[in-house]
């Protein structure tokens, strides 16, 4: 799904191990959370590959009040960092003042670190403000020969920024899971080939699509992938691929036809 450049892997053997000695050492010393923003400055620079200088900055000002740390690439705020110390665990108190300075800013990603815990968010901008957790690992348990965990320090990388990683994990993510396979099932196409399938299999009984449907719905999908705010999201999303899908038919369809007239070839 993501491919990760072989200088980022390269970079990582030496990087993760002797970052994380420390984080775990600050974490034991209850060190300050100032001490932990150098840290964390050390971890994007080594790990993750930003410039340090000129790619991180802690004068991002917010309503007055300055956020831990912000990646700027090109001149563009790209996510917002905010920073609790080693020893904190990370809760939703913290998590909601980065999304304000987020929201505020129409600035899409959010990581929340303690350099230990890394947690990255994306804002749903409307009314009213919604996030939700695209990705979260603790590095001192990452396995650099995992191709999950992998995946999961290349999406705060300054390459996978560039390439547009968190934006494509979140989409991949979003369609291949449990609430849009659901919805998948209980379509008319899946519907119609258990139907088929299962009056190929006994000839002799009428079964009808209500039945499956109904069958899908109270007895074999659980509750949890049927109701709630995640099922309409996903109800969404396909209504949306199929109107594309639909469109681009039609197109095809156009053009086949114009080719056709072009060519003096009736049109069926």
């Amino acid at each position: 799904m993501l491919k990760i450049p072989k200088k980022v892997m390269d970079r990582w053997p030496a990087t993760v191990k002797s970052l994380v000695a420390v984080a775990i050492s600050h974490k034991t010393r209850d060190v300050s959370e100032a001490d932990t923003v150098t840290l964390v400055k050390d971890m994007l620079a080594e790990v993750f590959g930003y410039d340090k200088y000129n790619e991180l900055t802690s004068e991002q000002q917010i309503r007055g009040t300055f956020c831990d740390l912000a990646v700027k690439i090109d001149g563009k705020i790209r996510v917002l960092i905010e920073v609790k110390a080693a020893a904190i665990a990370l809760n939703e108190t913290h998590l909601r003042q980065a999304i304000n300075y987020g929201a505020h800013e129409g600035i899409e990603w959010i990581v929340l670190t303690n350099a230990l815990e890394w947690r990255l968010y994306r804002i749903k901008f409307g009314q009213p403000i919604e996030y939700e957790l695209v990705s979260s690992f603790c590095i001192a348990d990452i396995n650099l020969k995992n191709e999950e965990d992998q995946r999961r320090l290349f999406l705060l990388c300054r390459e996978g920024i560039t390439s547009d990683a968190m934006g494509l994990y979140h989409q991949h993510i979003s369609v291949l899971n449990k609430f849009t396979v659901a919805q998948v099932i209980l379509g008319e196409s899946v519907v119609s080939v258990v139907r088929r399938e299962l009056r190929r299999l006994f000839p002799e009984l009428k079964i009808e699509s209500e039945a499956i449907v109904e069958l899908l719905n109270n007895e074999i999908l659980k509750r949890e992938v049927l109701d709630g705010e995640k099922v309409k999201d996903a109800q969404q999303r396909i209504r949306k691929a199929l109107s594309k899908s639909a469109k681009v038919l039609a197109k095809k369809d156009a053009e086949s036809a114009r080719v056709q007239l072009s060519d003096g070839a009736p049109v069926a």
